[in-house]
């Protein structure tokens, strides 16, 4: 009897919906926080060179995920053209920044439930809600992708709705309004929250066993989504920005910062007590939940290929009988998000998880380039257009930014090294044994 697969159910509709879903949470908040750091100008120019970094690296990515339709994204295409021990490391890369943002996200979640029920934890609702939308992906890939295109075609029309209270109100003025309060430093001060505008968009690639024609609809779903999601950005940029200036969406009236630019740019148009303001309150939530199911969904299928491949305990490469979906390895990082959750460290969670993705944005771009030279007879059913410029001006970006990241969060990054490092060696000495 075979052994049970991943089913074929994903719609190009059904994985736009997981792209801009893996990634809305990051319109709603901590982009903000870039602002404290450059201001409108340094955050604005780090964006653009981010934008170009994601359409860049989006479209190259959807040539490696066409031509190697294989759940475990850059793991399964360093694995194939760098060898098992960079393969390793670049699918750790991959587990880090997958397994580590969505307890950021569980715990902006309780925040956001407790302004509602205030008698009820924070943890306990972010707990609560990891239990919850693990036992959702656990029971199936279609009923989690159809919820989440739910969620997510409401998080968007909610931003679009927001941006039409807000954009007559724009005055040029407030982006100009001390643009670069730290020099031009503060244009990679920012870099990290220009990041989070859209970290996660390449998860699309982990579903890709689980697409109807794999070549064709992959193209459509990273397409559209990395098309709304750039838009998205620029709206909420300008809209928020422009109201009443940067301070006004960074700073609370106690001087602390806040984790809320959408409602307090909106107060400034509508008033705290203002029917649309609340919905605003309501309804972004919304956003919160459609990034956090889909990264749990994404980190799943990245665990369980490692699992798979004997990378990681076998039995987080099987898969559940009766729902085909990752099971185990679903549950796995249920218990690691939940660690991390306890631990309290929001921001250096954020910050770890945007290491892991620079560092698999870095060694995706080297295997798609030398899978070319390698392998120039495999079929690809979409070529990324302007080759090799698209992949390689993703790289340098890419790599640029990660200086900047080590340069701004030298200690944390020290901690991420050391992170990889005992990973990798770990997995040699299973490989020495002989068990891998």
């Amino acid at each position: 009897m075979p052994a049970p697969a991943l089913k074929r159910t994903l719609s190009p509709f059904l994985l736009w919906g997981l792209g801009v879903g893996y990634v809305i949470s990051g319109m709603y908040f901590g982009w903000n926080l870039g602002l404290e750091r450059g201001g409108t100008g340094g955050l604005a120019i780090a964006t653009f060179f981010i934008i170009i970094l994601y359409t860049t690296f989006t479209f190259s990515y959807a040539e490696l995920a066409a031509a190697i339709p294989k759940a475990g994204g850059v793991f399964d295409y360093a694995h194939r053209t760098l060898g098992r021990d960079l393969g390793f490391l670049a699918g750790m890369a991959q587990n880090i920044e997958f397994i580590f943002a969505p307890p950021a996200i569980a715990f902006a979640i309780g925040a956001y439930f407790n302004l509602f029920f205030p008698q009820i934890p924070v943890l306990a609702i972010a707990l609560f809600a990891y239990i919850l939308f693990t036992a959702l992906n656990m029971y199936g890939v279609k009923a989690a992708a159809v919820f989440e295109l739910i969620i997510t075609l409401l998080a968007v029309g909610e931003l679009l709705v927001f941006t039409g209270i807000t954009l007559p109100h724009f005055e040029l003025k407030n982006l100009q309004h001390h643009a670069f309060p730290r020099g031009w430093q503060g244009i990679l001060a920012a870099i990290p929250f220009a990041i989070w505008f859209f970290l996660g968009i390449e998860g699309v690639a982990n579903t890709a066993e689980e697409v109807v024609h794999p070549q064709r609809t992959l193209l459509l779903g990273f397409g559209s989504a990395i098309a709304t999601l750039v838009i998205l950005c620029i709206l909420i940029f300008l809209s928020s920005t422009g109201v009443s200036g940067w301070e006004a969406i960074v700073y609370k009236a106690d001087g602390t910062t806040s984790d809320s630019p959408l409602p307090m740019a909106l107060a400034h148009v509508t008033g705290s007590n203002h029917l649309l303001y609340h919905l605003l309150i309501t309804v972004g939530l919304f956003g919160l939940i459609a990034s956090f199911h889909g990264l749990i969904l994404a980190a799943g299928r990245s665990t369980y290929e490692f699992g798979k491949i004997d990378f990681a305990p076998a039995r987080l490469g099987k898969i559940h009988p009766r729902f085909k979906t990752p099971s185990n390895a679903l549950f796995i990082n249920m218990i690691l998000g939940m660690m991390a959750l306890l631990s309290g460290k929001t921001a250096e969670i954020i910050t770890l998880s945007v290491f892991g993705a620079l560092t698999l944005y870095i060694f995706s771009m080297i295997s798609m380039i030398r899978l070319r030279k390698k392998e120039p007879g495999l079929h690809r059913p979409f070529r990324v257009p302007l080759y090799p410029l698209f992949p390689v001006t993703a790289l340098v970006i890419a790599v640029c930014s990660l200086i900047a990241m080590t340069v701004y969060n030298f200690n944390l990054s020290l901690f991420y090294i050391f992170l990889m490092a005992l990973s990798y060696g770990f997995f040699k000495l299973l490989k020495k044994r002989g068990t891998t």
